[in-house]
C-alpha cells in the first residue's frame, strides 16, 4: 500500500503558507494533510478493487470534495473530505480527476507509483448524487490530551453523519497521530520563528499512545443497521514541523499487522465491502 507513505513524503516539504509568509508542512488552518490522507486512500483502494475500477471506467462513480452531508434522522450537516458517489450533474469545467488533484495538492509520487496512477480508469470530480463511500480525516499533531476530545467528537460526527444521511454508503475514517517529542506549532509561532522558535514538548510515547487509545474506541459496524465506521485507520508519524523529514512510525503505539486499525486492513475491508455491498450498481 502507497497511502501512508505518499503522505508522510509530501508533508515533508512545508508547502503549507500562513499569513506571515511563513512555510509550514503541517498547518491546523490547512486541510491539505486530509486531502493528500483521502487521495492516497482513493488511490490504493482503486488499485485493489476490481469492481470499483469497472464502475469508473463505465462512468458510474465519480468524486466529491468537501460535499456537504446532511443527517435525516437528526437535520445535522457536515462536510466530509471526500466522498465515492453516482454523479448528478456534468463534470466541472475544468476537468478534475485523481491525477490532477495530485498536482493540485502538491503530492509527491515515485516513479512506479506515478506509473501505477497512469494504469487505472480515469476517476472524474462531478456534483454528488448517490454517496456510496465517504472519507474523513483528522490528525492529532500537538497538545495531545487536550486535544481529545475534540478529535474524538469530530471523527464520531463524521460517520453519525454519513449514515443518518443514508445507512447503504460507506463510512471511512483516518486518523494521523504525532509522536514526535517536540513540536513547531503554527499557532504559537506566527512571527520570524525561525528567528526564535517556540517549541512545544511531548512526553511520548505517553501522549501518543493516548490519542491511539482514544481514536480505538470510536464505535464501529458490522453491518448495515448498526452505529460506526465501516473502517478506520491509525496513522503514527514523526513530525516535528520545521522543515524536517516526516518519518512514518511502524513500532507501537501505531497498529500492527494485522490490526483492525492499520491501514493495510482498511483497505481490505472498504475493497470488500464495496464489492458485496454495491455489485448491483
Amino acid at each position: 500500500m502507497y497511502g501512508p507513505d505518499i503522505l508522510v513524503r509530501t508533508l515533508s516539504k512545508p508547502t503549507r503558507v500562513d499569513r506571515y509568509g511563513n512555510h509550514w508542512q503541517y498547518h491546523s488552518r490547512s486541510d491539505h494533510h486530509s486531502k493528500v490522507a483521502c487521495w492516497g486512500i482513493i488511490f490504493d483502494l482503486l488499485r485493489v478493487t476490481p469492481l470499483l475500477r469497472r464502475h469508473i471506467e463505465s462512468g458510474t462513480v465519480r468524486f466529491g470534495i468537501n460535499h456537504e452531508m446532511r443527517d435525516f434522522v437528526h437535520d445535522r450537516k457536515k462536510n466530509l473530505d471526500v466522498v465515492l458517489c453516482t454523479g448528478s450533474g456534468a463534470v466541472s469545467s475544468p476537468e478534475q480527476t485523481l491525477e490532477t488533484l495530485a498536482r493540485d495538492y502538491d503530492i509527491e509520487l515515485l516513479p512506479e507509483e506515478a506509473a501505477e496512477l497512469g494504469k487505472l480508469p480515469k476517476l472524474v470530480r462531478a456534483p454528488v448524487g448517490a454517496v456510496l463511500m465517504a472519507l474523513e480525516a483528522k490528525a492529532c499533531m500537538t497538545a495531545h490530551q487536550r486535544a481529545l476530545p475534540r478529535l474524538y467528537d469530530e471523527l464520531n460526527s463524521s460517520h453519525l453523519t454519513v449514515h443518518g444521511a443514508t445507512d447503504q454508503a460507506i463510512a471511512a475514517g483516518f486518523a494521523m497521530v504525532n509522536i514526535a517529542d517536540h513540536y513547531l506549532s503554527p499557532d504559537l509561532n506566527k512571527k520570524n520563528f525561525a528567528a526564535d522558535p517556540e517549541w512545544s514538548h511531548h512526553k511520548q510515547p505517553r501522549d501518543a499512545t493516548l490519542a491511539v487509545d482514544k481514536i480505538r474506541q470510536l464505535p464501529k459496524r458490522s453491518k448495515l443497521g448498526d452505529t460506526g465506521y465501516d473502517a478506520l485507520a491509525i496513522v503514527v508519524i514523526d513530525c516535528p514541523n520545521d522543515g524536517s523529514k516526516v518519518r512514518l512510525v511502524d513500532g507501537p503505539p501505531a497498529p500492527q499487522r494485522g490490526d483492525i486499525y492499520a491501514y493495510t486492513s482498511m483497505i481490505d475491508r472498504l475493497s470488500h465491502i464495496y464489492a458485496t455491498r454495491f455489485g448491483d450498481l
